[in-house]
């Protein structure tokens, strides 16, 4: 299919998702990074920010846990108006009362409502993408996510005054319902919901595991106390607004040379770099950032990494599974854990703020190490057996692997790379290891 007939016959009828999904990134870019600002001018303390960002990421794991029954009961149109009506109290409930435990209570309504929605649109997508199309409209929806959270950003470099950020926040969630409802698209069927299992994801794919939770880890931290951190230092709130949007523009432009590198050169591989990477960004940042221009270089660096981590760990856990078969359980259940990550993330690097500055971003290297190294030592894949880059959001629900073109084993022969024939593969030793893996699956799957 021709680019025209794509975006003709693919993108333009469900255009309206891809500029709801816009409106909503973009003051989720805001708020994420704002909260934590407007609470350290209040005079709170890291670990207590940190509290009340993580709430966010709770309302996050709840959701992927129970928003799919309301969804199912009342349809797509009325539980995302539900959801965005959710939002927009706990949005502006922030200009009425001061309170940290208040705001706490609100971080949790607007994670849950804000990941429900993307449950709906994301589903939305999906019902409206042929397994032709679907690798495509996963990239558009990549692309708009990533620009519009850095919009998000860029909207803070303003200093605008804070009851206008929840304002303007709530009326981009209502332009991005006004959208929906006069939408003709028509409401999909999600399937039946399915549990997390992580400890059949660390049995087939423990590489993954480690790499999604990690950069949950990386991602929650970045979007929560990063701000917070640039913040002390730099005392600039559009200092800040540059650094995060430069950080998120590099994640972006990272994800398909990165992509075709693993593609190429395997999951393992690229995610050893990017943990060893990142760990040299971050050494970097807390040694040698004294002056702007130089701090946003390197946050720049450390997003074409820290944005890879989980995108390439989905990737790693597709190496090893039958290509199509139980990707949405496995990717679910990945989802959930960089979830884990995200709110494990502000609690952690919030203590640690608290207590030195200077060791905010060695927190950071630390993991980042731990992620290289056991990556390095993880097993490796042979080449005929890998599975294809995807670009995901930077934030997404439950329901993306439902979009991921990988489903389809066609599509994945079709985008494989073609590898010379002198190109070596796997030892004897790791690919008789792959089989007995793939072997002692299928034996649990049967039982």
């Amino acid at each position: 299919m021709s680019t025209a007939v794509f975006f003709r016959q693919a993108l333009l009828p469900i255009s309206s998702l891809f500029i709801s999904i816009a409106f909503l990134a973009t003051g989720y870019g805001m708020l994420m990074t704002f909260i934590g600002l407007y609470l350290k001018q209040a005079g709170l303390s890291e670990m207590v920010i940190g509290i009340i960002n993580s709430a966010f990421f709770l309302g996050a794991l709840l959701a992927a846990v129970f928003s799919q029954k309301l969804i199912v009961t009342v349809g797509h149109a009325r539980s995302f108006s539900a959801f965005s009506a959710i939002m927009v109290m706990a949005f502006l409930g922030h200009t009425l009362h001061y309170n940290p435990w208040f705001w706490a209570g609100l971080r949790l309504l607007s994670g849950f409502a804000f990941y429900a929605l993307l449950i709906v649109l994301e589903s939305w997508l999906n019902e409206k993408s042929s397994s032709a199309d679907r690798g495509r409209v996963l990239a558009v929806y990549t692309v708009v996510f990533f620009m519009a959270t850095a919009i998000g950003q860029l909207i803070l470099s303003l200093d605008v005054e804070s009851h206008v950020v929840f304002v303007l926040g709530s009326v981009l969630v209502l332009a991005s319902l006004f959208l929906v409802a006069i939408t003709r698209i028509s409401q999909p069927v999600l399937p039946p919901f399915e549990r997390y299992s992580l400890p059949k994801v660390l049995h087939i794919a423990p590489l993954a595991l480690v790499g999604s939770v990690i950069g949950g880890f990386f991602v929650g931290g970045f979007y929560t106390m990063v701000p917070v951190l640039v913040l002390n230092t730099y005392g600039q709130q559009s200092v800040v607004a540059s650094f995060m949007a430069i950080s998120i523009f590099g994640g972006l432009l990272a994800q398909w040379p990165v992509g075709t590198l693993s593609d190429r050169y395997g999951r393992r591989k690229l995610l050893a770099w990017a943990g060893l990477f990142s760990a040299a960004i971050c050494l970097l940042l807390a040694l040698l950032a004294s002056q702007t221009w130089l701090f946003y270089l390197l946050g720049f660096l450390l997003g074409t990494s820290l944005f890879s981590i989980y995108p390439l760990s989905v990737a790693r856990a597709n190496d090893r599974l039958d290509h199509g078969k139980d990707l949405v359980e496995i990717s679910r259940s990945l989802l959930f854990a960089y979830g884990i990550g995200s709110f494990l993330a502000p609690l952690i690097l919030g203590a640690v703020l608290g207590i030195s500055g200077g060791l905010f971003f060695s927190v950071l290297a630390v993991a980042a190490l731990m992620l290289g190294g056991y990556a390095l030592t993880a097993e490796r894949i042979a080449n005929d057996q890998l599975s294809v880059f995807v670009a995901v959001p930077a934030a997404s629900g439950a329901s993306l692997a439902q979009l991921d073109p990988r489903q389809d084993e066609q599509w994945v022969e079709d985008h494989k790379p073609i590898f010379p024939e002198d190109t070596p593969v796997a030892n004897t030793t790791d690919t008789e290891t792959e089989e007995t893996n793939r072997s002692h699956y299928r034996e649990d799957k049967q039982a």
